[in-house]
């Protein structure tokens, strides 16, 4: 089978191009494929390869040339979210505050994954709308900070092996602004409690996945069909009030430079980079994965070609669906009013925007 030029490296390095283009038309001839699956293959199978074309560089001092292959910019391209983070990340610096900030996960039950595979704008739409709206009204509740707080949410899909692992990493910021402009912090020494946290968002995601399911929204089909009938979704919405839902919370950052590390890492990061690939033959490719259940080992896995492509595509968002998105203090609408407003309260100087290049920040 036809392998692309530059499908690996310079150093030879094993990357998702060549499984794909090694692998990839043998799986479409074989599955299902949504349209954004179809063009986040084809475009990583593409990039950095003649296909996509390229241009030539020449040193202004010695006249040395190199062509380079265009990039195919998809971001599930695990080669093109560099440049995307850097410029996302010089954004966000100047959006920081004087203010500690804490990190809170919160987790779907595997059993939605289903689920969510059928519809992953409602069910995935519904994991942000529902761990937002329960930060929030937690920022306004009396008994914590009564006042608005400032998050960025970033969506994960996967586990360590690929598998469907749906959480949304929160960014959440360390007080809030009051309505009498003064600049509120946690009494307590932490945040919110996570087990009231985990309480009010499985009742809103609940209610929220019932409404879908009372306005004839949800396609069912597969391993889901049988929730068709209402019996089934009863026995469905027993257990899940009955399962305890994960919500995790780390202690906070230690300063600035610590939340944008943080970010850097989480925000661009797609199912499987190219470091973790081992190697690929006809049969299967392997790749190196952390085992969380035994200490965080460090362990090397090997799928079947097939099984490998499809939990990468299980991880190809909806077309235009959002992966990160900012709420509160940080929400498009009014964010410049009210991050002022929030500097002002913590006697915070503006902070000084670098001029835009046409690679990044400068």
């Amino acid at each position: 089978m036809h392998e692309h030029p530059q499908a690996a490296d310079a150093t030879g390095k094993l990357e998702l191009t060549r499984i794909f283009a090694r692998h990839g038309k043998a799986y479409r001839s074989t599955h299902a494929l949504s349209g954004v699956q179809q063009r986040a293959m084809r475009a990583i199978e593409s990039c950095r390869t003649d296909v996509l074309g390229g241009h030539l560089e020449q040193c202004d001092g010695c006249g040395a040339q190199r062509y380079l292959y265009h990039s195919c910019r998809n971001r599930h391209c695990p080669k093109c979210q560099t440049r995307a983070k850097e410029r996302w990340l010089a954004d966000r610096q100047a959006e920081l505050l004087p203010a500690p900030y804490f990190q809170v996960v919160f987790t779907l039950p595997h059993s939605l994954n289903a689920l969510a595979q059928g519809n992953p704008r409602i069910m995935l739409g519904l994991l942000f709308d529902s761990a937002s709206r329960t930060l929030l009204e937690f920022g306004q509740n009396p008994r914590w900070l009564v006042g608005q707080i400032g998050l960025t949410l970033v969506l994960h899909t996967w586990g360590q092996n690929l598998n469907q692992h749906l959480h949304v990493h929160c960014l959440v910021s360390g007080g809030a602004l009051a309505p009498d402009g003064q600049w509120i912090r946690p009494r307590r020494g932490f945040l919110f409690p996570v087990k009231a946290l985990s309480m009010v968002f499985r009742g809103k995601f609940l209610e929220g996945l019932k409404r879908a399911f009372e306005d004839a929204s949800l396609r069912l089909a597969g391993g889901t069909a049988a929730l068709a009938d209402a019996i089934e979704r009863d026995h469905l919405f027993t257990a899940l009030r009955a399962t305890p839902w994960v919500v995790y919370a780390k202690q906070p950052f230690a300063g600035p430079q610590q939340v944008l590390q943080y970010l850097g890492g989480y925000t661009h990061r797609v199912a499987l980079s190219n470091h973790r690939l081992v190697s690929m033959d006809e049969q299967g490719v392997a790749f190196r994965y952390t085992d969380y259940a035994q200490g965080s080992r460090l362990r090397v896995m090997r799928l079947e070609a097939q099984e490998f492509i499809r939990r990468f595509l299980l991880h190809v968002l909806p077309k235009g669906f959002m992966r990160i998105r900012h709420y509160g203090l940080l929400a498009n609408r009014g964010k410049r009013d009210l991050l002022a407003a929030a500097r002002r309260a913590l006697a915070a100087p503006v902070p000084q925007v670098g001029k835009r290049s046409a690679t990044g920040v400068i």
